[in-house]
């Protein structure tokens, strides 16, 4: 890069020497290529130490070489001549960015940031924020308007160039992926488990302890003349309070269902409730609720279809990370 430099330093020096001596020559190479080579060293500097450059530092370095350029090309006596020298000063400018350039991704890779691209993400921000203000509270109604389209505009800007920001979002969307290929697998290599139904029988009646044996002693007299019946009902027959007046049939018991309320209160949450934003335990806790309302239990599509037709509001992703939760908290029940 040097010796590009140095070259076009020489060929603009010769170029312009044949035209108007070697004293003109020498001032223009010193005001092109010599100023282009102070502002190069000064980039580089700034980038070394990690700090961001002037933007006159940044115009000047293509700027010095254009001027070069004009000089040296109506110095030159035709067509090819004048392509050839104004072509000549702008090696050093490519020396001089080259240069800066190599140093910033040096820095990037040992520091892990980026001092160019945090000062133009800072400059995008605050002017972002200053644009949305005046588009909020101008009294003006057209400056309302233009800094709300300018607004948009710098929105496509935010984030651009920023590799910390880039490498963030590629571990979220790795994160993504990796969710929901998991509930994938597990939709479909889950296997239905369908709980145990215990049958409750209705008690069976005791038997009737065995009759006293009657006593020889005493006895009274008008115990002995009272003769024993059984009660009888209204249409005098006979009813024996030992047998049942039916056949005792097997009664299963219906087992109450558990309600939302119950799973809410078993996780320490408050009970989620449709069309409200829900928490990551909420949305854990009505995806558990809807998956065992029925039997055998849900599988993921069916559990969404059920979520939206019970009017809850969650996102696909978030969705998908609570299925996630709750397939990993099944496997690691026993």
């Amino acid at each position: 890069m040097l010796a590009t430099g140095a070259a076009g330093g020489v060929g603009t020096f010769t170029n312009i020497k044949g035209a108007y001596g070697s004293g003109t020559a020498l001032g223009a190479v010193a005001a092109g290529e010599g100023a282009t080579a102070v502002l190069a060293l000064v980039l580089l500097g700034l980038t070394m130490l990690g700090q961001a450059s002037p933007l006159v530092v940044r115009a000047g370095l293509w700027l010095l070489p254009a001027a070069a350029s004009v000089m040296a090309a109506m110095a030159a006596d035709g067509p090819g001549r004048t392509v050839i020298y104004a072509v000549t000063p702008m090696g050093m400018c490519v020396s001089a960015e080259g240069m800066a350039f190599l140093a910033r991704r040096i820095v990037v890779h040992t520091d892990g940031r980026d001092a160019e691209a945090e000062h133009r993400a800072a400059a995008v921000v605050r002017s972002l924020a200053f644009h949305r203000a005046r588009a909020a509270n101008h009294p003006d109604a057209r400056v309302r308007k233009w800094s709300e389209r300018t607004s948009w505009r710098l929105a496509r800007k935010v984030g651009t160039g920023d590799v910390s920001l880039g490498s963030l979002l590629l571990d979220v969307q790795r994160e993504r992926v990796t969710t929901g290929a998991d509930v994938a697998l597990a939709d479909m290599f889950a296997v239905a488990v369908t709980p145990e139904r215990h049958a409750v029988t209705a008690p069976v009646t005791p038997a009737l302890p065995p009759a006293p044996e009657p006593s020889t002693a005493s006895a009274s007299p008008a115990a002995e003349d009272t003769p024993v019946t059984a009660p009888r009902d209204g249409e005098d027959t006979q009813v024996n309070p030992a047998m049942p007046t039916s056949e005792e049939e097997s009664v299963t018991a219906a087992v109450p269902p558990v309600t939302l309320d119950e799973v809410a209160a078993v996780a320490g949450v408050p009970t989620p409730h449709p069309a409200e934003p829900l928490t990551d335990v909420q949305l854990v806790v009505v995806l558990r609720h809807l998956r065992y309302a029925d039997d055998p239990p849900l599988s993921y599509r069916q559990a969404v279809t059920a979520f939206r037709d019970a009017g809850f509001v969650g996102g696909e992703q978030r969705i998908r990370s609570a299925w996630g939760a709750l397939m990993a908290q099944e496997e690691s029940t026993p």
